[in-house]
């Protein structure tokens, strides 16, 4: 399906590795021009010089999201060069651990910080490239602001707010003809989620046990497979889809427990 992307300026925060850098691939094989917004210089490059260097297009802006400033100097580097914004896609974040028993005020607020002010400071500077072009933006959320998960106060409070936040502007942006929606992310494997089990006594182990849990197939959501329904959202080819909340997850949400034991 031609999603009819060609040349469209997209914005992936924490696009270089993990989810976004399956959402910028996915974007760029679409022929529309994803910018990686990340702290990591290098690993921007890196990805972009894959892309670039496999026939697309793609562009790149180091900026430490948790700092207000820098979220609006990226919104102003991307301006100064592309002179359009036509997608957002609130990706980065990090399952921090900042727990309710174990946790503190600062490390909350922090947590807070990482996970969810950046999705509200790079939509709100985009905005007015958004109105012009009428695009649309796409909040990436976890599981745990549904589910909730036990210790991780900071990042389940994040994603519950990424959630409402999506249903919220997608309210307040109507008048504008701009689309917002998120996609909930269940299990999904990638170099943080890696990093993670590897911590475990015993991670081979611990992976059966999540694979198991998994009703379609026994396993976890490929970064590609969010990246294709990402893509979707951001086109035309889903004119009338405003204010969802679309599980991307192998029905690890919503199926039947039962389904574990059949």
């Amino acid at each position: 399906m031609d999603l009819q992307l060609k040349n469209k300026v997209i914005l992936v925060s924490g696009g270089a590795k993990g989810i976004g850098n399956a959402i910028c691939r996915v974007l760029a094989s679409e022929n529309a021009i994803p910018i990686i917004i990340g702290r990591s210089e290098a690993d921007n490059l890196k990805l972009e010089a894959e892309i670039i260097n496999s026939g697309g297009k793609c562009g790149s802006v180091v900026a430490e999201l948790s700092d207000p400033n820098d979220c609006q100097m990226a919104i102003s580097k991307v301006i100064a060069k592309y002179q359009q914004i036509d997608g957002l896609v609130n990706n980065a974040g990090l399952n921090d651990g900042v727990s309710l028993e174990n946790g503190n005020y600062q490390q909350f607020m922090d947590s807070v910080h990482r996970n969810l002010v950046h999705y509200y400071l790079l939509a709100h500077y985009s905005l007015p490239y958004l109105k012009q072009s009428k695009g649309s933006i796409v909040n990436i959320a976890s599981k745990t602001g549904v589910t909730g998960q036990g210790e991780t106060s900071g990042y389940a409070a994040s994603n519950g707010a990424r959630n409402a936040l999506t249903r919220e502007w997608a309210v307040e942006l109507l008048k504008y003809d701009i689309r917002v929606n998120a996609v909930i992310v269940a299990e999904s494997w990638t170099p943080q989620y890696e990093r993670w089990i590897q911590t475990l006594p015993d991670a081979e182990a611990k992976l059966k046990e999540i694979n198991a849990r998994i009703p379609l197939q026994n396993r976890m959501t490929e970064p590609t497979e969010i990246a294709n329904t990402v893509a979707f959202l951001l086109s035309n080819k889903s004119s009338h889809t405003t204010g969802q909340l679309i599980y991307v997850d192998g029905g690890y949400v919503h199926l039947d427990r039962a389904l574990l034991h059949g």
